[in-house]
């Protein structure tokens, strides 16, 4: 297997992935800060191919199953996307002072971020190239915090160190036990399946589970502080951000209670655009289709000791969504079904067998009755009619 064509393509799968980032421009920046209603504009999508392989293959000791990383680069894609990041600027949320003011609590830091905030001007809105929020820029103010707080980087990007990381273990079956299940998935992170059908194949479709971001026990720990529960589609993940008060959530607040979608003017959720899954072959682990969605937001509040808040309402405030997507196209699709017929026969080899041995025990059944009926006596019309006869009744 290793080695061949088969194992390229399953190694470097040749379907383009891309991934569309929408960003959230901030239409009225003073009239939020005076706590009046948030509109925001929906900017996007600034598209990147991705260029995917698998890395860190290893084969388990019984040799039925292999385990890999899917590594993950990306390249911008002009053509697909609204303009060009390097140039494009946008008003968002001012991620960094928000973080800064949360590590205010820690005395050490208090009265250093104080100043900072004010020494450098700093404001709650910021206007920032498309590039410079993705992959990251040097911040003067991470810069200073990172002497003391040495966990902090200087540099600061929503994307910032993501290029050339990977997206999860897979575990697959190689076939040494059953040739039947090349390349079958076991195991995708823990996820069950749904059946459904891509371009005429069939297919397994991997769905988040709604109570990931459900507002229940399962994720209390998410609840900072403890029992502060912001309410269902929306998840806290600021414990794994460093402090920072980050939200998760799918795009426009998809699923979310009604309430968050409502506080921000612009939200539209949709199914078709905003749900998350992936549709891979059972048989062969080739995705087939794929939309991998998910909304960052930050948590905003106003802050007595931060003339920075102003009388902002209470928000989870939306900064950008991801759409990663990918779908089989009909040449290869095509392809994939030829590979899944001929798998088919070859499934079905022993009943083929069972079936020819059952037709050609008829054919000799035949033939000894016509064997037997031209040893018969009498005229050519009374052989033939003993054939008729001794095929009906003795076969």
């Amino acid at each position: 297997m290793n080695g061949s064509e088969t194992f390229d393509s399953w190694k470097k799968p040749p379907l383009p992935v891309y991934t569309q980032f929408y960003f959230f421009n901030v239409t009225n920046p003073e009239e939020i800060l005076n706590g009046e209603t948030p509109w925001l504009e929906d900017v996007g999508p600034y598209t990147y191919r991705e260029l995917r392989n698998k890395d860190e293959i290893q084969f388990g000791d019984n040799g039925t199953t292999i385990s890999a990383v899917s590594n993950k680069a990306y390249v911008f894609e002009r053509d697909k996307s609204v303009g060009d990041p390097k140039i494009d600027l946008l008003r968002t949320i001012n991620i960094l002072a928000l973080t800064a003011m949360e590590w205010s609590q820690l005395p050490l830091l208090r009265e250093l971020i104080k100043a900072l905030l004010k020494a450098y001007r700093q404001k709650l809105f910021v206007t920032h190239r498309v590039d410079e929020l993705l992959w990251g820029y040097k911040d003067e103010i991470l810069s200073l915090i990172s002497v003391f707080k040495h966990d902090v980087s200087p540099y600061f990007g929503l994307f910032y160190g993501k290029n050339g990381t990977n997206d999860g273990d897979y575990v697959f079956l190689t076939g040494e036990d059953n040739y039947l299940n090349f390349s079958k998935i076991v195991e995708w992170n823990g996820k069950t399946s749904d059946f459904e059908s891509v371009q005429g194949l069939p297919a397994l479709r991997y769905k988040v589970p709604a109570e990931i971001l459900a507002n229940t026990s399962d994720n209390a720990g998410f609840c900072i502080p403890k029992g502060n529960c912001l309410g269902s589609g929306v998840l806290n993940v600021s414990v794994c951000k460093n402090g920072a008060p980050i939200i998760i959530s799918f795009p426009h607040f998809y699923e979310a209670d009604e309430k968050f979608v409502s506080a921000i003017e612009g939200m539209h959720p949709n199914k078709e655009y905003h749900e998350t899954f992936v549709d891979i072959n059972p048989l062969t682990g080739v995705i087939l289709r794929a939309a991998k969605r998910f909304q960052i937001n930050v948590y905003v509040r106003k802050l007595d000791d931060f003339i920075e808040t102003g009388n902002i309402q209470t928000l989870v405030f939306l900064v950008m969504y991801i759409n990663e997507s990918v779908l089989i196209d009909k040449e290869t699709a095509s392809r994939l079904k030829s590979v899944i017929n001929t798998t088919l026969i070859v499934t079905n080899i022993p009943y083929i067998i069972m079936a020819l041995g059952v037709f050609l025990g008829l054919i000799f059944t035949w033939l000894a009755c016509r064997g037997q009926g031209s040893t018969d006596e009498g005229t050519a019309d009374e052989r033939a009619t003993s054939i008729d006869i001794s095929y009906r009744i003795e076969c």
